[in-house]
């Protein structure tokens, strides 16, 4: 493009910067500000709220403007990358007091959702992955990185897994291959902030030379993911797109981990959707991340969500965690003593990173020291413990003692945020430091100490120094005294009473005094650079240590939730049947008003005579919950964590499937029936013989007898399948008890209640058999409905149970007698009331929902006014 001749150096200079990332909005450092031009500006005013201005390059058109100060960048950059834009900072990379022509430029960092390191862009309890996915066939490739902590996951498999991993560990961004946009959107919807690459990228020997290099190793079978072909290219291309984006410094990225499927508990993203594991489905509602995180540090927090959506199967690991938190469970003091020490650490994880990043203060290098003291002491603890994971953890704990006491001897009690502000380096650590320090901080008493010992060698009693911005500082001696001067001083100034002098020592000692304070900051600035440097090879061991302490806090936080809660440690087997008594919703129970029991339930699901429960009962009687407490307790069991329950048995599990409540897909263009028939299809198509299914309310969605069909035959299915799934299977469909008579491990159970006058009251306790009614009619009154209306609907409801033998609803509906659906009132005023017939005879009573039908009577109520 050819330069304008209007332009001036710095706008053409802007230009050829911008066209280099024309993706991003452009901050360009310019004095003390960070200007922004064009459509930047025009972006930059309105997510930050500055004024935009116009300015004039000295051609006829002008240019939009945006600007903040330089000091600012903190508080306006994490806005502008929430708002879901890539950011560039340009800055100057030379003194402009030095600089020949217009000052050099160049962006020395450009921030992504998925790239940054800045804290007020992160959350403390939550990785900010940064993940690709690699399309091959059916299998992807995919990789997650967090550049604030540093750890890497790599794995493989079918777009249903796929799916699992970015609903589970949510990335910030997602980058994937430029042609396949439309497929990834497709597959997993536009839940994601995602940017494309070059298809060239994604090649099998540049990401192995990128990886490689990263590690410096000279290949990838240490880390056990050699042969993962698509999730070492998906790897790459995130390597890749952080050299792209001005990340240099990776240091602490020292390693890559592999997420094998076959490792964990499998859950699709319905699962962790319906089980309200890291969300609430309803405003105000409670997770159970909310109820389970009671870890004290950031790294604990981070690690509790990963166990939850990547619970363990296998036994040994996981009784390994049970019989750890059952020792802490009765060691109080340790566990107090361990959360203290873990607690003083902080966020160990993050800040160990800022190290490589070179974007770590000299309070939080202090800081770190004693997190390394900290360790030592955690280390000794666990060692000493009578967990034998513990003495294990501890054999992993390095307290880095040579660096942590380096740190301690060199930098102040209390650094400042920044080298610039002065005293990092202690005393007694450069003799150079030490003497400009005395200089610039004890000038007078040097001073002073040059005039005393002077005054005493030449025995002039008057003499004193002074400075002026002539010659500096110089010694004045009185006409009286000037015949005892010594030779080597030198004359400089004559005055009537009196002559001035300068000397060697008094020279030199004010060439050190006007650039001490310059001199200061350059040696602290490069000791602390030197401290740096040393500390970069204890990163790996850094990183290990706050790993430990983040698997200690989540063990710690299960003991303090059993020992509150009144939890028990489950007994996980290799068999089939899942028994548990009084079982409780770890959340709804933390909800209830002070003093109300939660009322538990026991569970028995096996393959020989109870595989499938058919569970009926009133609508709110606590059917849902019933399902998700089930599905909850062998999820904890399989983290590790101790369950809400008097016993439980839980057998190892490998797939969790529920179905529970409805939600609309409708900008996917998806109803409430079809999002369930997804869901279920998802079911029945990945199910095995050590899967737990969860299903509530099949084919509600649906008209009546489509939905019982259909249940029916879901029910059917799962029994005759040869995997035999245990399954709990809510409906309000009362004709899937006839089940029971038909299939020998089906089995029919309600939630009991009672009337008491003409009100429903629900015990909320399990019964075996099945229910007689829905009480759908009370929970309508229960609602406000009119009086009238319900006294109808009884009507309605007791003809149409005598007519139940004819095959449709439309056709009992019209036998039902005309008089009876009359009411007196329309033989007056005719008109009104004929609009209300028409009304009426245009209605299908069938598919109103109860809301529709309110509104319908709202609307005859206003007509009747």
């Amino acid at each position: 493009m050819a330069k304008s001749a209007s332009e001036t150096p710095l706008m053409q200079q802007h230009k050829a910067i911008k066209a280099k990332y024309p993706d991003a909005v452009l901050l360009f450092r310019v004095g003390d500000f960070y200007e922004t031009f064009g459509e930047d500006a025009i972006i930059t005013s309105q997510v930050l709220g500055i004024t935009l201005t116009k300015r004039n390059n000295g051609a006829a058109s002008s240019s939009e403007l945006a600007g903040f100060p330089h000091h600012a960048l903190d508080t306006y950059l994490h806005k502008l990358v929430k708002a879901g834009y890539r950011v560039a900072i340009c800055d100057q990379l030379e003194d402009p007091k030095q600089a020949k022509g217009i000052v050099k430029r160049g962006v020395t960092e450009l921030l992504t959702p998925g790239t940054t390191t800045n804290d007020k862009l992160l959350d403390n309890e939550n990785n900010n992955f940064l993940a690709s996915v690699h399309f091959q066939d059916n299998n992807l490739g995919l990789a997650f990185l967090d550049v604030s902590t540093g750890e890497f996951f790599i794995t493989e498999g079918n777009k249903d897994y796929a799916d699992k991993l970015l609903q589970s560990l949510r990335p910030a961004e997602v980058i994937f291959e430029r042609h396949k946009q439309k497929l990834f959107k497709e597959w997993f919807g536009h839940r994601f902030y995602t940017y494309h690459l070059e298809e060239w990228i994604f090649a099998d020997a540049y990401a192995q030379e990128l990886l490689l290099k990263q590690f410096q190793t000279h290949s990838l079978k240490g880390f056990g993911v050699e042969n993962l072909q698509a999730g070492i290219i998906a790897a790459g291309a995130i390597l890749h797109y952080l050299k792209d984006t001005e990340h240099p410094n990776l240091g602490h990225i020292t390693g890559i981990h592999r997420l094998t499927e076959t490792d964990y508990l499998w859950m699709d993203r319905f699962t962790i959707r319906n089980l309200e594991l890291l969300g609430s489905q309803s405003d105000g509602g409670h997770s159970l991340i909310k109820v389970m995180d009671n870890t004290v540090s950031a790294m604990g927090a981070r690690l509790m969500r990963r166990w939850m959506v990547l619970p363990l199967k296998d036994k040994q690991r996981i009784e390994e965690r049970l019989d750890t938190v059952e020792t802490l469970l009765l060691a109080t003091d340790l566990r107090k003593q361990l959360q203290h020490l873990i607690k003083q650490c902080g966020d160990l994880e993050r800040l160990v990173a800022k190290l490589p990043l070179k974007k770590i203060n000299p309070r939080e290098v202090l800081h770190l020291a004693k997190s390394l003291q900290h360790a030592a002491e955690l280390k000794k603890l666990c060692a000493g413990s009578n967990s034998n994971y513990f003495k294990r953890l501890s054999d992993t704990i390095n307290p880095c003692t040579f660096i942590a006491d380096k740190i301690i001897s060199s930098l102040t009690d209390q650094p400042p945020v920044a080298v610039t502000k002065g005293m990092v380096i202690k005393d007694g650590i450069d003799k150079e430091l030490d003497e400009l320090r005395r200089i610039a901080h004890h000038g007078k008493e040097y001073l002073l100490e040059i005039q005393q010992r002077e005054s005493e060698a030449t025995g002039i009693p008057s003499l004193k120094i002074s400075f002026n911005n002539v010659f500096g500082y110089y010694l004045e001696v009185t006409n009286a005294h000037k015949n005892k001067v010594p030779a080597e001083w030198t004359r400089k100034q004559t005055l009537a009473n009196a002559e001035r002098y300068i000397t060697p020592e008094l020279k030199e000692y004010e060439e050190k005094i006007t650039g001490a304070e310059e001199k200061i900051q350059v040696i602290e600035a490069a000791l602390f650079e030197q401290l740096l440097t040393e500390m970069q090879e204890y990163v790996g061991p850094v990183q290990t240590n706050s790993q430990v302490m983040a698997i200690v806090d989540c063990l710690c936080s299960f003991a303090e939730n059993a020992l509150q809660y009144k939890y028990i440690k489950p007994t996980l087997h290799e068999g089939d049947a899942l028994t548990a008594k009084d079982v409780r919703h770890p959340v709804i129970e933390r909800q209830l008003p002070a003093g109300e029991p939660y009322i538990a339930n026991d569970i028995l699901l096996d393959k020989e005579s109870q595989q499938i429960i058919i569970l009926t009962g009133p609508n709110m009687s606590g059917k849902s919950a019933l399902l998700r407490q089930t599905g909850l307790i062998v999820l904890m069991a399989h983290m590790g964590s101790f369950v809400p329950a008097s016993e439980a048995q839980i057998p190892i599990t490998d797939k969790i499937f529920t179905r529970v409540g409805a939600s609309d897909n409708l900008s996917g263009g998806e109803s409430t029936f079809m999002v369930e028939m997804n869901e279920t299809a998802s079911i029945i198509n990945n199910l095995s013989d050590k899967s737990l299914i969860l299903l509530d309310e099949i084919g509600r969605g649906t008209s009546t007898y489509d939905g019982i069909s259909i249940a029916w035959s879901i029910a059917e299915f799962l029994h005759q399948s040869p995997h035999q799934p245990k399954t709990l299977f809510a409906t309000h469909y009362h004709e899937l008890n006839e089940l029971e008579e038909k299939f020998s491990r089906i089995k029919n159970y309600h939630i009991t209640n009672k009337e008491v006058g003409n009100k429903v009251v629900f015990l909320r306790k399990l019964a075996p058999g099945g229910s007689v009614h829905s009480f759908g009619i009370h929970v309508a009154r229960m609602a406000g409905m009119p009086p009238a209306l319900i006294n109808r609907a009884n009507e309605i409801l007791k003809q149409l149970e005598e007519l139940r033998s004819q095959a449709d609803v439309k056709q009992q509906l019209k036998q039902l007698p005309v008089e009876k659906m009359q009411l007196s009132i329309f033989d007056v005023h005719s008109q009104t009331f004929e609009e209300i017939r028409t009304m009426l005879e245009g209605m299908d009573i069938n598919r109103l929902t109860p809301v529709e039908a309110l509104l319908k009577l709202q609307e005859i109520k206003s007509k009747l006014k």
